[in-house]
């Protein structure tokens, strides 16, 4: 009885799969760095009382529309107002207080140390859109570094070595808060 010649089939196969492999792209994921606190003793737990001055605080409701500090704000304008915020260029009284201090390979500077942006996201709100609000805020926060980056060393951040990096980010300090504190009276 003739048959079929199925020695090669699994070779074959195997050559296909490589091939597919090789030649299709995976897509990377992509998230948030953040760094979280490292687990500590919850009994010696201490209340922080931030200025009302030093505090951006933006909410997310379920319907995905953001607030800042109680207005209506669109997503694509919450990363011009984290740069005010956090650059107070015109030291303004009612943006956060700026302070002197001395940064390796900047020399003396105003540095914005004193702020922090504390985000209230409602739990029925949708992942794109506490996604995109984070992407906002932290858009903020790079231009700020580039635009010093820039100044300073002739070059954007992301080409800065170690050492500029951790300069610039003295100067700017990345200060998200994500506990549901932004309620009535709750920020000083």
């Amino acid at each position: 009885m003739p048959g079929l010649n199925t020695t090669s089939t699994a070779d074959i196969s195997f050559m296909l799969l490589i091939f597919f492999l090789v030649t299709s792209s995976m897509d990377s994921d992509w998230g948030l760095p953040r760094q979280l606190p490292t687990p500590e003793d919850h009994s010696q737990e201490q209340e922080v009382v931030v200025k009302k001055r030093n505090a951006l605080c933006v909410k997310l409701n379920a319907d995905g529309h953001l607030t800042c500090n109680d207005e209506a704000i669109e997503v694509g304008d919450l990363t011009k107002r984290v740069e005010d915020f956090v650059a107070n260029a015109k030291h303004d009284p009612m943006l956060p207080e700026m302070s002197q201090r001395e940064v390796h390979l900047l020399g003396l500077c105003q540095v914005s140390d004193r702020h922090v942006i504390m985000i209230d996201v409602h739990p029925e709100a949708t992942y794109d859109a506490y996604f995109q609000m984070q992407h906002a805020i932290v858009e903020g926060y790079n231009n700020l570094r580039n635009q010093l980056a820039v100044l300073r060393f002739g070059h954007p951040f992301p080409a800065c070595n170690a050492e500029q990096r951790d300069a610039i980010n003295m100067v700017y300090p990345q200060r998200i808060s994500e506990q549901t504190i932004c309620q009535e009276g709750g920020v000083q």
